[in-house]
Parts: structure tokens; C-alpha cells; sequence
């Protein structure tokens, strides 16, 4: 995995972010999704190192960065809080204007870095997910039973995180399986899905999930109120998403959720699980280039 890929540890003014830095062209940064770490992309990165300067990063609270200390409101995990870390991280590397693609929670990350920092954003890829502030203005009975995790990780510590103590196994197996991870054939190597699995046994790593999802909840939902209808992303917007997965269940057009949001919107389903990058990194890689491609004055495709 990541052959050529540098290792940085980049300090920024909360603390260091771990990233793998390789290839060559114009800068893209990949945030991974919950719960998991930079990993993910590891299929991906290597078929886009050859036409950009990739930049995999962990989140603040997740694999080799640092991790935040809770705060009131739940601000230190906000994505606006997280989206200024990899923001300091990037420029840290020398990279002023960049694009970002974001699976999961990464995408929430990703949509709040392009809305609060055009002027360092040149396009942003958003992978199954709308934003959080319409999810839970749309929340109903579907998405209760549905995207049950969303209100369980999201109650007040520690109840969530002496819950999933309690029994790691079944909280991996029934629920984190359940969304599709490791489903597809021969994606996801036998050490892959341990070392996913070993991350629930990291206390420090469970709390910050779970001010990750408090955030949203609360911080990153009033964040999301606050713009809609008033600001929205200047640069272009992919959305991808898993064709039978739960966007299309419980949104119908996803492109129309998110077009309120950007000036210029552009996606399509993908035949996956929720794990979209993974099951399907070929088509994840060419859908991204293609994207990022049709700029050919910013974004040169050798």
C-alpha cells in the first residue's frame, strides 16, 4: 500500500496531523470516512498519484493525528474546527489552492472546508453523503432505524462509548459490516478488516468518534442552518453515492439535495456498498480525474 508515498507528521496549531504525500501534478487531499482511517484510500491513491499530488491524511481523532480534547458545544470536532486543521495541514506542505474528495465523515469535512475557505479550494468530491444539516431537517422514522447510529453515537458521554466497549465484536460485525464493509470480493484483505476492527479497542479513538457525530448534532447542524440559502460552494461539487445504499432511499435525487448547496453540481450512483472507495476504487478513481479534468487550466491531465 501507498508505494512512494512520503510520511509527514504536520504540525499545525491543534496539534499534528499524520499524512502520506506521493505523485506528482496539481495537489488533491483524501479524507477517509468512519470508521476508519487514510487506509481506505490505498487502491485509489496509487492510481491517482500519477496525475496528482496526492495528500492522504488521517482526521483529528482518527488513526495516527492527533486528538482533540473535547470542548463545550462540542466545537473541538466540528467540521469547521477539523476542515481548518487539514486546511493549516495543507499549507503546511506548500499547497495555497487544492482540491478535496471525502468519503463519510471526510465528505462533511470536505463541503465545510470548500464553503469556509474558497479561496484555498478549487473543487471538492463529496462520497454518500448529503449535508448534515438536511439530514437531520429530513430525519423521520426511515432514517431513525436506518441511520440508527447517528442518534446512539451522538448522546451524551459515555454512555456510546462504555456501550461499544462492552461488546466491540458485535458493534463491528453488526452494524460497521452491516453498512457494507468488506462485503466486496477481494477488496478488503483479511489484515485490512483487522486492523479496521482494532480501532474500536482505542478508547481515544471511540471518544472522538463520538464527538465527531455530537458535533454534528449540534455545532455542525447550526453551521449548516446558518448557510443554507445565504452562502454556497463556489468551486464545482461531485457527489457520488451507492446506487443501493441509503441516500437514494431516503433522499430520492441526491443531486437535487445537494444543489441548493453549489453553484455547479455534478454526480452519479455508484454499483457499491456505503464503502464506496473501496469496493469499487477503478471506478472512484476515474470518476475523480474525470472531474477534476474537465478544468484543464487548473487541474492538467497528462
Amino acid at each position: 500500500m501507498f508505494d512512494g508515498f512520503a510520511q509527514h507528521g504536520l504540525r499545525t496549531a491543534r496539534g499534528q496531523i499524520y499524512a502520506r504525500v506521493g505523485g506528482q501534478g496539481p495537489p488533491l487531499l483524501l479524507l477517509h470516512g468512519y470508521p476508519q482511517t487514510h487506509v481506505m484510500w490505498h487502491s485509489v491513491a496509487d492510481r491517482l498519484a500519477d496525475r496528482f499530488t496526492v495528500v492522504v491524511a488521517d482526521l483529528p481523532g482518527y488513526g495516527a493525528s492527533f486528538r482533540p480534547v473535547p470542548g463545550p458545544g462540542h466545537v473541538p470536532h466540528s467540521k469547521r474546527v477539523l476542515a481548518e486543521d487539514l486546511v493549516q495541514a495543507m499549507g503546511l506542505l506548500g499547497h495555497d489552492r487544492f482540491a478535496v474528495a471525502g468519503h463519510d465523515r471526510g465528505g462533511r469535512v470536505a463541503y465545510r472546508m470548500a464553503l469556509d475557505h474558497p479561496d484555498r479550494v478549487d473543487a471538492v468530491a463529496v462520497i454518500d453523503v448529503v449535508p448534515t444539516g438536511d439530514v437531520w431537517a429530513r430525519a423521520d422514522a426511515q432514517l431513525a432505524l436506518g441511520y440508527w447510529h447517528w442518534a446512539f453515537l451522538a448522546q451524551p458521554s459515555p454512555l456510546p462509548e462504555r456501550l461499544i466497549a462492552g461488546d466491540p465484536d458485535a458493534f463491528f460485525d453488526f452494524h460497521v459490516r452491516a453498512l457494507g464493509l468488506g462485503r466486496a470480493k477481494d477488496r478488503y484483505p483479511a489484515e485490512l478488516m483487522a486492523g479496521y476492527r482494532a480501532l474500536l479497542d482505542d478508547v481515544s479513538t471511540v471518544r472522538a468518534i463520538c464527538e465527531d457525530y455530537r458535533a454534528g448534532a449540534t455545532v455542525d447542524r447550526l453551521h449548516d442552518d446558518a448557510d443554507r440559502g445565504v452562502r454556497k460552494i463556489s468551486c464545482p461539487l461531485l457527489a457520488l453515492w451507492s446506487a443501493g445504499g441509503a441516500l437514494p432511499r431516503f433522499y430520492g435525487d441526491v443531486l437535487d439535495v445537494w444543489r441548493p448547496w453549489a453553484e455547479d453540481v455534478t454526480g452519479q450512483a455508484m454499483p457499491t456498498s456505503h464503502f464506496v472507495v473501496e469496493d469499487e476504487p477503478g471506478a472512484t478513481a476515474g470518476a475523480l480525474s474525470a472531474f477534476l479534468g474537465r478544468r484543464p487550466t487548473a487541474f492538467p491531465i497528462s
